[in-house]
């Protein structure tokens, strides 16, 4: 039987990797190089770290007037936000004298100097007596209220004025588990009755979805191996209707994935049609991801390395009858899932990513058919990367016309018309979707 982790441990491991995210580093990153028997543990704690590092930030600063740097600050700030009150009854919850404890013994882990111990632990129980003063006092400051930066809560304010309150609330509670169901190889319900055999609570959701009670290893899915379902969120799922939903395609129509990796799209268009499908992503490395997928799920496509808007290194000159563009975004929409993204963003990216957007819009435009369709997709709530995008992009070709589309979808929000009540109760990850026709020339 193995040991319980220490949660000194486990606090330690956590500091070094808030403070590999603050130093630039992707928290997936990280955390696929903690030690296996500490990742779980880790991952719980940083995850509630960064929904709350905004008010951390602040009161380190009402705290200390010279607050420590590097390893002491993650953990300091780690320590404050398991004393926060929406800390008591969480997944992380600790009683106050353990978490002051186990973290003047992290300090010692991570083998910084001695008097650092005394100096968190005076924060600490100083923060513990003057509780209720500080976080009225932090709570003036709006990256402490919203546990967003300054400039990304008075972006989502200006792109959404009736809904921004709600959207970085919704930012701050944990996503849910949905599974995609491969109907080329199981039916939603009888996926469902063995899912509820198993003891795992389910309900259906969307066309091919399933939300979890309670998340879980992907290895205690029944069926996994066999390629009986996927891993995606409810927004996700629907970029496969939406392109091929109405047009009308042959089989074996030619459709191209611009972007694919890691290539859960991809597998969707296969599972609901018969396409000649290629995929293409600029990482090679992400390449392999996407053929792993398919090949679980017994899915056959052309992958290629390569970026999609040199166009002239990959086609072969033959028109796509329809073209999923998921592109490159901030990933503004789904921080939910991965609350690092808004700590590693900074405001010059949305410029930056909206002209990567542009540039994949502009050479894929003419690869595509006349009578053909482009579905647009960002996992962004910000308007450059979607609704702005989109109206510059129609006012550039009169060839191009809007079809019916979702267009901005809020984190948190129920699938209009869904299978059932559950999906208002599992809310998708924020996305943006146009679906853009092709007229013919002339």
């Amino acid at each position: 039987m193995n040991s319980p982790i220490p949660l000194s441990d486990q606090l330690a491991a956590a500091a070094r990797t808030l403070l590999a995210v603050e130093q630039g580093r992707s928290l997936t990153d990280v955390l696929a190089k903690t030690p296996a028997r500490l990742r779980p543990g880790v991952q719980a704690l940083a995850f509630h770290a960064l929904r709350h590092w905004g008010e951390a930030g602040v009161l380190i600063g009402l705290l200390a007037e010279r607050p420590p740097e590097g390893a002491a600050r993650a953990l300091l700030g780690l320590a404050l936000t398991l004393l926060l009150p929406q800390a008591v009854g969480g997944n992380v919850s600790y009683a106050a004298h353990t978490v002051v404890d186990q973290s003047v013994q992290a300090l010692q882990q991570l083998k910084l100097p001695a008097g650092l111990a005394g100096f968190v632990n005076a924060c600490l129980r100083r923060y513990l007596r003057e509780q209720d003063e500080l976080l009225l006092k932090a709570g003036e400051d709006l990256q402490a209220r919203w546990n967003h930066p300054f400039w990304w809560v008075q972006r989502v304010r200006r792109d959404h004025p009736q809904h921004w309150q709600a959207i970085l609330a919704t930012n701050n509670r944990p996503a849910p588990m949905v599974l995609r169901v491969n109907r080329r190889r199981v039916g939603r319900d009888d996926y469902l009755q063995t899912l509820r055999a198993q003891g795992l609570l389910a309900e259906p959701v969307g066309r091919d979805g399933i939300a979890l009670a309670q998340a879980v290893a992907v290895d205690r899915l029944p069926g996994w191996e066999q390629g009986h379902c996927s891993v995606q969120d409810l927004a996700a799922q629907l970029a496969a209707p939406l392109l091929l939903d109405g047009a009308q395609l042959p089989a074996g129509a030619r459709v191209l994935d611009a972007c694919a990796a890691p290539g859960g799209k991809t597998a969707h268009l296969l599972e609901c049609a018969e396409l000649d499908l290629l995929a293409l992503d600029v990482d090679p490395q992400r390449c392999e991801r996407i053929r792993d997928n398919l090949r679980r799920l017994g899915l056959q496509a052309e992958v290629k390395p390569a970026d999609a808007a040199e166009t002239d290194r990959w086609w072969d000159g033959r028109a796509f009858d329809a073209i999923l563009l998921d592109a490159p975004c901030t990933a503004s929409g789904i921080v939910r899932r991965h609350p690092d993204v808004r700590w590693l963003r900074r405001p010059g990216d949305i410029a930056q990513l909206a002209a990567q957007q542009l540039r994949l819009l502009e050479a894929l435009w003419p690869t595509l058919g006349a009578g053909g369709r482009l579905l647009y997709c960002t996992c962004s709530v910000f308007k450059a990367e979607g609704e702005q995008q989109v109206r510059d992009f129609l006012q550039r070709h009169p060839d191009a016309q809007l079809l019916p589309s979702p267009g901005h979808l809020m984190p948190g929000e129920a699938l209009s018309g869904g299978s059932d009540g559950a999906d208002n109760l599992v809310g998708m990850d924020g996305f943006f979707y146009a679906l853009l026709l092709k007229r013919p020339a002339g």
